[in-house]
């Protein structure tokens, strides 16, 4: 295991897969300003290293992954300090995004405000049958904001609007099917399932997936023709790296 800070280890499996576990955070792993510096500084490190190929993100404890951001911190904040700290919030959820390999969120347990708006920043989340979700910032007086601004790509305006108008928690199958996780699992199964998952991602080229998922970001962003024509020069560019002649001709020499 490797210790990057005091709010970030690091643990390295085979195919570039690695995990960050959020440490020092409490039991429920809950995000002040130390912890969300913390690990936005460990992820802009590990996004330097061009042999990771998938990155797992799971909180210490099985109680959260995140379970949300401070209260304690928040209560005694004023215009100007408020606005710091959700920078900060909104600086650690972006790292997250900008990720340059995929990421997949381990959810198990409260997944709750910031904590919910980090995992939306995630590529792949999936969770526990016992894992619950909720926005709950109306209810200490605070709207939902930054990557909150994901929720209506990610489960439709309607639901998007319930979810925080509300404040109300939903279960893990309800998140399965509104598409606010990708794969619901019991919670013995969790890590296998994740396991597999970075497996199957680390087995393609790794440069294409980084390709992809910057493309991914792009269209989340630029009208549809845009995105369309964006594509041509990444699919060229492609060929510059040798991935696509090695694992097509690899392809070839199987079906032979």
């Amino acid at each position: 295991m490797q210790t990057i800070n005091d709010y970030c280890h690091v643990t390295r499996g085979d195919n570039g897969i690695a995990q960050l576990t959020i440490t020092n955070a409490g039991p429920l792993n809950i995000m002040n300003s130390a912890v969300i510096n913390g690990v936005r500084e460990g992820l802009e490190q590990l996004g330097k290293e061009r042999d990771l190929r998938v990155l797992i993100i799971r909180g210490s404890g099985e109680k959260s992954m995140i379970g949300g951001a401070d209260i304690k911190e928040m209560a005694k904040l004023d215009q100007a300090s408020a606005e710091k700290f959700i920078t900060g919030l909104r600086d650690v959820c972006e790292a997250v995004r900008q990720f340059p390999a995929p990421v997949i969120a381990r959810l198990r347990g409260w997944c709750l405000g910031g904590g919910l708006e980090f995992a939306a920043a995630c590529d792949i989340r999936i969770a526990s049958q016992e894992a619950k979700f909720a926005m709950p910032e109306v209810k200490v007086g605070i709207p939902s904001v930054i990557h909150a601004a994901l929720l209506p790509r990610l489960i439709g305006w309607g639901r998007a609007r319930w979810l925080i108008l509300t404040a109300a928690t939903v279960d893990a199958p309800t998140a399965l099917n509104w598409g606010l996780v990708d794969q619901v699992v019991a919670e013995a199964d969790l890590d296998q399932a994740i396991t597999a998952t970075a497996t199957a991602i680390a087995e393609c080229g790794p440069e294409a997936m980084r390709s992809q998922k910057a493309l991914l970001r792009e269209w989340e962003e630029l009208p549809l023709t845009e995105s369309v024509n964006l594509s041509v020069g990444v699919f060229g560019k492609s060929f510059l790296t040798g991935e696509p002649q090695r694992h097509m001709q690899a392809f070839l020499d199987r079906r032979k």
